[in-house]
């Protein structure tokens, strides 16, 4: 999938993965009790990002540092790659 957006030099271009909308044992959970997870899939990296790459699957460490934009239907967060933390396998 292309996306119409090349992040710059050390950013990283993530899309949110979807919040839970139901418990394990399957109650369905309101809008505002769903949180937000902070795992995103990668789907394009700057120039000077070496550590993940488009594809991976990353844990990122604050919300409020990202900047988030709606492309058509599809919303991404592009990150620095500092607030990386980790990838999950």
């Amino acid at each position: 999938m292309a996306i119409p957006i090349q992040p710059m030099d050390e950013y990283v271009v993530v899309e949110q993965e979807k919040a839970r909308t139901k418990t394990a044992s399957g109650i369905l959970l309101p809008e505002s009790a769903q949180e937000k997870p902070k795992t995103a899939k990668v789907v394009a990296v700057g120039s000077d990002v070496k550590s993940v790459k488009v594809g991976d699957r990353v844990i990122y460490k604050n919300e409020y540092e990202a900047t988030t934009l709606k492309v058509g239907e599809d919303e991404y967060s592009i990150i620095y790659k500092k607030n990386i933390i980790a990838t999950v396998k």
